[in-house]
């Protein structure tokens, strides 16, 4: 089959090459000029681990190319997937479409035979039949179907998702796009992972249910976190009790400083928009979004405490900014809410990540970005653990905790605990939803 990849962001480059990667041949395709110069000399412009193996194979294969010419890719394509962006409308939260639309409107100049039309992008229920619209429209003599084939990547674990993944999900008109996208998916059919066919609008559905779900699991578990500390219980013990029940499941029960990323938050917000603008207003999705702001916040709270009531004059060490580990993504990261009230109040903040520093340099003005969590600990008074790099769950504690200043851990993802913090020498120790050592208790 031959495939055109509209956009080369971390769905559309993920996608075209694990679809090449099935045998496929692939022309991904970008508008900016430096992301294709940079394609094409073999550099990754995202960091997802594996993908740089898996392109490089393929290209020297010759089943995958990369253009800034569209009509080029599309002519005699099979399908065409539009891969671009749909980021939250200023203003209202909706998913901003106009790249779908400006996308499809290329594709119905482009395109000379039949072709499939596949969206990609997390589009609001309805979207679809726009694109088959605008493309009619501006084409009225094109045969074309338009599908609706929602990604479910996780970013840090991309690749395993597309070849091994717990469904893949395909919203379909006609049989004769239902054989194009089955042959597309071939060798999934092959080794039996479930496909979901389903119609236009359903389709556009299950994506938001599912991240809306996800999210709301992970703010279940903040917010009884929150309650944990009150009472004296352990959110991590209540999780795993929660999580053995089957009806439940263990994932996405892990607490911490709130959920970010590029799906989530703008996916949760776009939902709750289609429910009112359905007059069918989703207060848990509303929720949701809303509790989320606020434990970004109750975050800052805690470091404050743990600050004697102040940033101002301290010294703080961040481990960790991306949204989660091995990804280099810092949309709607913690750390955005988080580090900025600690500079805004006048600490020092000196942050390592192993990817988030080219994105976070501009994102996080005013933060000393350093390499060595030793020699940044040096005279710190406080801490922060902030995203779970597998780097930041081995350290030696006393090592750290005897060079700083004042030993103190804000611990945001519950990587270690109060007694190994008090063992190695750490006279104050905070996590989420757990037990915590106070400075008045060390004494």
């Amino acid at each position: 089959m031959k495939i055109a990849m509209i956009g080369t962001g971390y769905v559309g480059l993920v996608s075209g090459v694990c679809f090449s990667d099935f045998g496929h041949n692939v022309i991904c395709v970008d508008k900016n000029p430096d992301k294709i110069a940079m394609l094409e000399a073999g550099r990754v412009p995202i960091y997802e681990p594996g993908l740089d193996a898996v392109m490089a194979r393929n290209v020297t294969a010759g089943r995958l190319s990369f253009s800034g010419d569209l009509a080029q890719a599309v002519d005699g394509a099979d399908a065409v997937f539009i891969a671009v962006g749909t980021p939250s409308r200023r203003g209202d939260h909706h998913a901003d479409l106009s790249y779908v639309m400006a996308a499809a409107q290329e594709i119905a100049a482009a395109a000379t035979g039949y072709i499939v039309v596949v969206t990609k992008s997390t589009v609001p229920v309805s979207t679809n039949r726009k694109v088959q619209a605008a493309i009619a429209e501006a084409n009225p003599n094109l045969e074309f179907d338009v599908v609706s084939n929602p990604e479910f990547l996780r970013e840090g674990s991309a690749i395993n998702d597309f070849m091994m993944p717990d469904r893949v999900v395909v919203g379909v008109e006609t049989e004769r796009a239902r054989k194009v996208m089955a042959e597309i998916y071939r060798p999934l059919y092959l080794r039996d992972f479930p496909i979901v066919t389903t119609d236009l609008e359903s389709a556009e559905m299950i994506k938001y249910a599912a991240n809306a779900f996800l999210a709301t699991k992970i703010t279940f578990i903040n917010e009884i976190a929150a309650l944990c500390e009150k009472v004296g219980a352990d959110v991590k013990q209540v999780a795993k009790g929660i999580g053995m029940d089957g009806r439940i499941g263990n994932k996405f029960l892990h607490a911490g400083p709130g959920y970010g990323g590029s799906c989530f938050p703008k996916d949760t917000r776009a939902l709750a928009r289609i429910g009112q603008e359905h007059a069918s207003p989703l207060q848990i999705v509303e929720a949701v979004v809303k509790v989320n702001e606020e434990v970004k916040r109750r975050m800052i709270d805690k470091l404050l405490d743990l600050c004697d009531g102040s940033f101002n004059g301290k010294t703080v060490l961040v481990l960790g900014v991306t949204f989660k580990p091995n990804t280099d993504d810092m949309r709607d990261a913690p750390a955005l809410t988080i580090i900025p009230a600690m500079v805004g109040g006048g600490a020092k903040v000196r942050v390592i990540d192993p990817q988030g520093r080219q994105e976070g340099e501009a994102l996080l003005p005013g933060v000393e970005w350093v390499s060595d969590v030793y020699t940044a600990a040096e005279g710190a008074d406080l801490l922060v653990t902030l995203t779970q790099w597998n780097e930041f769950r081995a350290l030696e504690l006393s090592r750290i905790a005897s060079s700083m200043a004042v030993p103190r851990m804000a611990d945001l993802r519950n990587i270690y605990s109060a007694e190994a913090a008090a063992e190695a020498g750490f006279v104050a120790y905070d996590g989420i939803g757990r037990p915590r050592i106070a400075e008045r208790d060390a004494v």
